[in-house]
């Protein structure tokens, strides 16, 4: 047993505990650049608890997914106004733009040569500027990440600049803030975050620590995720939600992702398509022919006997199978009428690049086995 923890250096979770904000910026600095999402104004509560700390702020608004070009020019923007801190209000993509502006702004230059899969992947040279992420979707869990998902669009490629020191000084995690998502976005967020404590659970990097926290989660999820999309008020299913995904952030920044995730890089770089709906979208496919794969080929796998566990956990079945699991997967897309990627403009023809791409990507590192090219076209077709 070998393996390495680690996560945001502070977390704070409970309901009504971003109103900490100010406290917790003040003893950073002065000058704090908010990356926000593309309606400003649902940071103004963050904004003027800052303010009333006496920290003042820049604002940068992150419409849609991060690109390298608006992190660099986010980054350009912290650097000339002397921010001494960068904090991120909204949902997966406003806080990994955060964090890749923090980074980039104490790392100036070419972007690319950081960048993972389409650029050089080297270290930081320097410490990034402190940074606080606040969540106000229950997915992605960046708050508690190491990376950023970037966009390539010369490339019609997603890739991630990566580093232990990009870990969030602070992740401030309040339920409350999702309370207003709507039950389209709250189901590909929520699935996200599903597929974030699976594909841990069953990763060939799998360890104790991220396993305890995928078991938790994965019961939040299954109790809440519907609840939560009939009902975006219920605050309880909001808690489970919006701790099932900070738990999945912790659980894949240690035991890494899978072939969901592997797809969803260049499925993302190539079509205007949200990264949850694209996970949600893969999560039963991929789960059955990652099943038929270890059963042919490696049936000795403990990631087989992780399947098992899910399902149960999943199905509240004490003897429920890992097929099972799968089926439940794929009732719950369908239950929350998620989009196939045909909805998203993929078609027959583009199955092949995208399974090429996809085998390169770097979360299929930690999939539970590596998967034929026959296997990434057939889960793909699955899918449409």
């Amino acid at each position: 047993m070998d393996f390495e923890f680690a996560t945001a250096t502070r977390i704070i979770f409970g309901p009504g505990r971003s109103a900490e904000i100010g406290t917790l910026a003040r003893a950073l600095g002065q000058r704090a650049l908010l990356v926000v999402g593309a309606d400003p104004a649902r940071a103004d509560g963050i904004r003027d608890r800052l303010t009333e700390a006496g920290v003042s702020t820049g604002s940068f608004p992150v419409a849609g997914e991060p690109s390298v070009a608006m992190v660099s020019r986010g980054a350009e923007l912290a650097r000339t106004g002397g921010h001494e801190m960068v904090v991120a209000c909204g949902g997966g993509s406003v806080i990994d733009a955060g964090k890749a502006i923090a980074a980039l702004a104490t790392n100036p230059g070419d972007p690319l040569e950081f960048l993972e899969v389409v650029g050089q992947g080297r270290p930081l040279r320097a410490a990034p500027l402190p940074f606080i992420a606040i969540p106000t979707t229950a997915g992605t869990g960046a708050e508690v990440t190491r990376n950023a998902v970037l966009s390539v669009p010369e490339q019609r490629v997603k890739a991630s600049l990566r580093s232990p020191l990009m870990l969030p000084r602070v992740a401030l995690v309040d339920p409350r803030l999702t309370h207003g998502l709507p039950p389209a976005l709250t189901a590909t967020t929520g699935l996200d975050a599903l597929t974030q404590l699976l594909e841990p659970f069953v990763s060939v990097r799998a360890n104790p620590m991220a396993e305890a926290l995928c078991r938790e989660g994965l019961r939040r999820c299954a109790r809440s995720l519907r609840r939560a999309f009939h009902d975006g008020e219920d605050a309880d299913a909001r808690e489970d939600m919006a701790l099932a995904s900070l738990f999945g952030g912790l659980a894949l920044a240690n035991a890494g992702l899978g072939a969901v995730h592997g797809f969803a890089a260049p499925i993302g770089g190539m079509f205007p398509a949200p990264h949850g709906a694209v996970c949600a979208a893969l999560v039963a496919p991929v789960t059955r022919a990652n099943l038929a794969a270890l059963r042919g080929r490696r049936p000795d796998s403990p990631s087989l006997a992780r399947y098992t566990e899910a399902a149960r956990l999943l199905t509240g079945d004490a003897e429920a199978t890992a097929d099972d699991g799968a089926t439940w997967l794929a009732r719950l897309v369908a239950d929350l009428s998620i989009p196939s990627l045909a909805a998203h403009g993929v078609t027959p023809a583009d199955l092949p690049t995208i399974a090429a791409k996809a085998a390169q990507a770097s979360s299929m590192k930690g999939n539970p086995i590596p998967l034929e090219p026959d296997e990434l076209s057939a889960i793909l077709a699955a899918a449409l």
